[in-house]
């Protein structure tokens, strides 16, 4: 027991009273930023044309651990990439994006998990570009596989129309075979050649030999 409290509770203490007043800070600036949030949603919406480039131009040199935390902020990623995000807000102040200088002081002066609320806050305005350059990616790309899917049909199309050409023209200059008439019977008697050939023979007339005197 007297090991507990000369040695562990202490470096406990010692732990929540350094990080007791930096949580302190942090919870006030996140309600001063509450507070200011109306005010950049108008900024926003009025710099949304200029903005566009920009920070599209940001998120597409941003690391691919970045570009999915700015399609979906979550605490667990901004605190376990809080050196690309402390970087990403930096990018973002330098367009002067509504609320991000904000933001980018207090991330770097307590950290992102201390300051999640605001981050998330300037991450999902600054997605609203990056998902409608997304989406205009997608819709080229599908259209792109429609039209090489149709072309294809119609070469495809076009080929059986020419092997189907090519079959009925082999049909048509093939000739039409005739019967030919069967031969007429010949039904006159042919010439008995044997009978004729006796006919021409002599006859032999049978003579009786003299009587003797």
């Amino acid at each position: 027991m007297s090991y507990w409290k000369d040695n562990v509770l202490p470096k406990i203490k010692k732990v929540f009273e350094k990080n007791g007043p930096k949580k302190a800070a942090a919870a006030e600036a996140c309600e001063a930023f509450d507070v200011a949030k109306e005010q950049y949603s108008k900024e926003f919406d009025e710099k949304k044309t200029e903005l566009q480039p920009k920070v599209v131009e940001i998120y597409e040199a941003a690391a691919a651990e970045i570009k999915t935390l700015v399609k979906e902020p979550k605490v667990a990623g901004l605190k376990k990439h809080s050196a690309g995000v402390q970087k990403f807000l930096d990018e973002l102040v330098k367009i002067e994006f509504p609320g991000s200088k904000a933001v980018s002081e207090a991330s770097s002066k307590f950290g992102p998990s201390y300051v999640s609320g605001p981050i998330i806050f300037v991450l999902e305005k600054a997605s609203t570009f990056v998902v409608t350059e997304d989406k205009k990616e997608e819709e080229a790309a599908t259209a792109a596989a429609v039209e090489t899917t149709g072309t294809v049909a119609e070469e495809v199309k076009e080929k059986d129309i020419v092997v189907e050409a090519g079959d009925e023209k082999k049909e048509e200059a093939a000739p039409a075979t005739v019967a030919a008439p069967a031969p007429e019977a010949n039904t006159e008697a042919a010439p008995a050649t044997e009978t004729a050939k006796v006919e021409e023979v002599p006859a032999v007339v049978a003579t009786e030999p003299p009587k003797a005197a």
